[in-house]
């Protein structure tokens, strides 16, 4: 016979598996809301502003003749859009700078509700500017959005990384990756000109960016603040359990508690520690040069500016102008894909595995890139195959280097590290972002169709540094990772007896118990 249960017996058993195995309903939330006003923003705003371009140059015009009396001369012009694109570089530079002080106040969830109000401004500033008449608030709108995104980048992974139980941080950390693609997608279906890439329409691209930032509003509020955070920063046992519970979907959390303690036990120092003291730090000197050298490839490798190229080549194919929005298209679907797969697969390959195959699969492509260009003015069908290798570096790069840069930032520090390596990787993120931006004309300039052989060594190199120093991190503890770079920090690994010892100090209750055991052992 079933035993009765206040549920009936078909509910009751369904309950009885949900806390089993838990219930991922609230993680999943955590990880699409938190990203949807994130990384979702970031990625959208990288390609929000192709589209329109000209009436945003016009409109640039027609303010400086109505205030000047006179057309905008050309270099003028360059100069107020060269600012106006790269300015969202200088913003998520300061967000970046900013992140570690505000998530020590606001916490990891608190910090990624602030940040909304950054994108709200500036979506009103960037969406009214045109009947403002003032293309001031468009640059100062994409400054306050890149600020937004600085910020996003460095508290969004982190939330993600500390809400996650360890067998499944990877997956629920690439939906990081996932929106920024998704967000560039979106980007350019919405900036088609059926849609809302027309002179009449396209101040409602930039409207658009309040929605994302809204709905996070009105869900993050209701979801759990970090537990690791409430539990080693804020002292908040009760509140971490309670945390910990509505995201594993169970009510039984002494092992994901007793994880967190005996990380805790074997830091050092609990407080949160300065950027200066992190890179004064010997214990996580190769750690942070990990992530400095990772971050740096995740810029350098040049997908930003693959972009450069792509309707250059398309045109060169024979596509009308008119259609180039269309089949430019396929390399947001692609970017996409590539993303949620890596996602899907990320805890069965591993982080390390994928990040070399992600570089080296993109020096390959960007290999044949360079001899297709070389040829193809003589070959007709040369260029398809130019493109071909465009959509194959956009895939390779999301395969592993477009998200797990920042996977393995929050995997690589414990708790106290954490907002510091953050605001390191960020910096090092932006830096890179705006030298691609401003070096890569120049040597496009310089070396013409070989510009991409600079994003092969690139690319190698960061593949070699991986290989060799870069231990795989997917199911393991933070503490585990920490000590796997104990040997190559020259920090000495405690041995069992050490950390049996660390442990009664910090447990004397625990002590008096072992003491207890070892006279009724030694009574027998």
């Amino acid at each position: 016979l079933k035993p009765l249960n206040w549920y009936g017996d078909d509910q009751g058993s369904h309950a009885m598996r949900k806390k089993k195995h838990g219930d991922p309903s609230c993680l999943l939330s955590a990880a699409f809301f938190g990203s949807l006003g994130s990384s979702f923003l970031y990625g959208y705003n990288l390609s929000v502003v192709n589209a329109p371009a000209l009436y945003i140059k016009a409109f640039y015009n027609k303010t400086w003749i109505e205030r000047y009396g006179e057309p905008i001369g050309a270099e003028t012009a360059t100069l107020l859009w060269s600012i106006t694109v790269s300015i969202f570089a200088i913003g998520g530079l300061l967000g970046a700078l900013s992140v570690s002080f505000i998530i020590r106040v606001l916490g990891r969830k608190g910090t990624l509700l602030a940040n909304n109000s950054f994108a709200v401004i500036a979506a009103l500033l960037l969406s009214l500017g045109e009947k403002a008449k003032s293309f001031e608030m468009l640059i100062i709108g994409r400054l306050i959005m890149g600020v937004d995104s600085g910020i996003a980048l460095s508290a969004l992974p982190m939330y993600l990384g500390e809400i996650s139980p360890r067998h499944i941080r990877g997956s629920i950390g690439q939906f990081n990756s996932i929106l920024i693609c998704l967000g560039v997608f979106t980007g350019q279906v919405l900036g088609l000109p059926e849609l809302l890439g027309q002179e009449s329409r396209w101040n409602y691209l930039f409207t658009f960016l309040a929605l994302p930032a809204l709905l996070q509003l009105c869900v993050l509020p209701f979801l759990p603040e970090s537990p690791r955070y409430l539990l080693m920063e804020r002292r908040d046992e009760a509140g971490a359990e309670r945390a910990f519970q509505r995201f594993l979907g169970k009510t039984d959390v002494s092992e994901e508690l007793e994880e967190v303690h005996a990380e805790a036990r074997a830091q050092d120092n609990l407080h949160t520690v300065s950027v200066l003291q992190l890179l004064k730090g010997p214990a996580v000197r190769w750690q942070l040069i990990t992530i400095i050298v990772t971050m740096a490839c995740y810029q350098l490798c040049g997908l930003n500016a693959i972009w450069y190229y792509t309707n250059g080549i398309l045109r060169e194919a024979g596509f009308a102008e008119n259609i180039l929005p269309y089949i430019t298209l396929s390399t947001g679907a692609i970017e996409t894909l590539a993303a949620i797969i890596s996602g899907l697969v990320i805890e069965q390959i591993g982080r390390k595995p994928l990040l070399i195959f992600g570089f080296s699969a993109m020096a390959l492509f960007f290999s044949l890139l360079t001899v297709f260009l070389n040829f193809q003015d003589s070959v007709s069908w040369m260029p398809y195959l130019s493109y071909i290798c465009i959509l194959a570096v956009i895939a390779s790069f999301c395969s592993g280097p477009g998200g797990i840069p920042f996977v393995l930032t929050g995997e690589l520090f414990e708790q106290s590290y954490r907002p510091a390596a953050f605001m390191i990787a960020g910096t090092v993120n932006w830096l890179s972002n705006f030298a691609v931006g401003l070096l890569f004309p120049f040597i496009q300039e310089t070396l013409q169709t070989f510009s991409f052989l600079v994003f092969v060594v690139v690319c190698v190199s960061g593949s070699i540094y991986l290989c060799v120093v870069l231990p795989e991190t997917k199911s393991k503890t933070f503490q585990d990772i920490s000590q796997s770079f104990a040997k190559i920090n020259k920090i000495p690994v405690p041995s069992p007896g050490q950390e049996m010892e660390l442990v009664l100090s910090i447990k004397p209750d625990t002590c008096e118990k072992v003491q207890d055991v070892v006279k009724m052992e030694s009574s027998f």
